[in-house]
């Protein structure tokens, strides 16, 4: 099952995110009104009932706060329509910043205080919450809560921002759920452990956020080990175990023979994916661009793969780690990959997933180069901050530009 310790969400990256610790009223960014809760009250000026009915999209959320007692419930809209975009992240790339907000702030919480463990032999509720999170297609709910939802924001380091929440009394589901084939047996299977459950999944062409969904609400794994795994654990989770089953792959496959370069930029942050012929090298540098003199976080990897977590950048290495093995398997090669994740000041927080989604996006297009230099060149155009400030910084081309290689010695 899900190593807890791994995946939890350290303080050091919660305080990294200025808008988790100030939820808009302290101010810390330095802006004297919160753009974020500007939109929200616009968005939800209308007055929010004791009862909800609504489509689910389907979506829900674990909390993680007093684990392994934690706050689980879904998340619906006031609305019968087709809700599917509001929490898949896959379709918010070529959104805009305003757009993502209006979808989450839509979004209604009902919590209940659930134990992890209770996953394995569900009450009513829970039972509910996870036949929402199977359903294929947005799911007709009714939500009876204790008291009004305010208007408040959840912000996570790594999942999208939550809206108005309020302790749930009833929930009903006013609709049969319409389940995948796939997920449904995998469900169903057991004796399956978590990790096979989720590359069934993937290999099954569920997409991600549905698959961290379902491990979310605890309806993978054997059976007594099923529990309920905090949103902001399963996101980093599934894009761990999927990584790991790419990566094995990966060591049979030949190297590249040249130098390609991707990138991508849209809602303030941009990607940039250098591959270079080598065996499996993986490097991300952040940074956050908001001084004069930002520091660059840095995490890596070589050929054996990465078993400790990655401290410096957390949540985002995972995410853009994915797409990288996702491209290189789609090519049946191995390289060396070099990820520089800019942040612009602009940018609001909504969670690791716009690195994966910018990182696959970057690779529609894509550049071929003979050389290293040339690569580089092309690579230090599109970048915020001097390249040199990344390169003399990577683990990753020191160890490509050191390696001995089998032609070094001669025939």
């Amino acid at each position: 099952m899900v190593q807890e310790k791994l995946y939890a969400v350290p303080y050091a990256e919660k305080k990294k995110n200025l808008c988790s610790l100030c939820r808009g009223y302290r101010g810390l960014c330095g802006k004297s009104v919160c753009p974020i809760l500007a939109r929200a009250k616009a968005l939800l000026s209308g007055d929010i009932k004791e009862v909800v009915f609504g489509a689910s999209p389907p979506a829900i959320f674990i909390g993680s706060s007093g684990y392994p007692k934690v706050l689980a419930g879904p998340l619906l809209p006031p609305l019968t329509e087709d809700t599917e975009i509001m929490d898949m992240p896959e379709l918010w790339v070529n959104k805009s910043l305003q757009d993502i907000i209006g979808y989450r702030t839509s979004l209604i919480r009902g919590k209940s205080v659930v134990e992890v463990t209770s996953a394995a032999e569900p009450d009513r509720t829970t039972t509910k919450i996870q036949e929402i999170v199977m359903a294929s297609r947005p799911t007709d709910i009714e939500a009876t809560f204790e008291k009004k939802p305010n208007l408040s924001l959840s912000f996570s380091s790594r999942a999208p921002p939550s809206g108005p929440s309020a302790m749930l009394k009833n929930l009903k589901l006013a609709e049969n759920p319409k389940v995948d084939r796939a997920v449904d047996k995998i469900v169903y299977d057991t004796d399956m452990k978590a990790s096979e459950g989720v590359i069934e999944l993937y290999s099954s062409n569920i997409p991600q956020s549905r698959i961290t969904k379902i491990l979310s609400a605890g309806l993978l794994g054997t059976k007594k080990k099923r529990r309920f795994v905090p949103t902001e654990w399963s996101i980093t989770a599934t894009d761990d175990i999927i990584a790991k089953a790419l990566h094995r792959e990966l060591k049979d496959y030949p190297q590249t023979e040249d130098y390609m370069l991707f990138s991508f930029s849209a809602l303030a942050n941009s990607v940039h994916i250098l591959l270079f012929p080598s065996s499996w090298f993986f490097e991300a540098q952040e940074v956050w661009i908001t001084s004069g003199n930002p520091a660059i976080g840095l995490d890596y990897e070589l050929a054996m793969g990465r078993k400790s977590y990655a401290k410096d950048l957390e949540g985002a290495y995972y995410a853009a780690r994915v797409p990288v093995l996702e491209y290189l398997s789609s090519i049946k090669r191995q390289a060396g990959a070099l990820v520089i994740l800019e942040v612009y000041p602009d940018w609001i927080p909504l969670g690791v997933w716009r690195f994966r989604e910018l990182c696959r996006e970057a690779f529609r297009g894509g550049h071929h180069f003979d050389t290293l230099n040339e690569a580089l060149a092309a690579l230090s155009k599109n970048l915020a901050l001097p390249l040199d400030r990344y390169t003399k910084r990577s683990i990753v081309l020191r160890s490509f530009l050191t390696q001995k290689k089998l032609t070094d010695y001669g025939s």
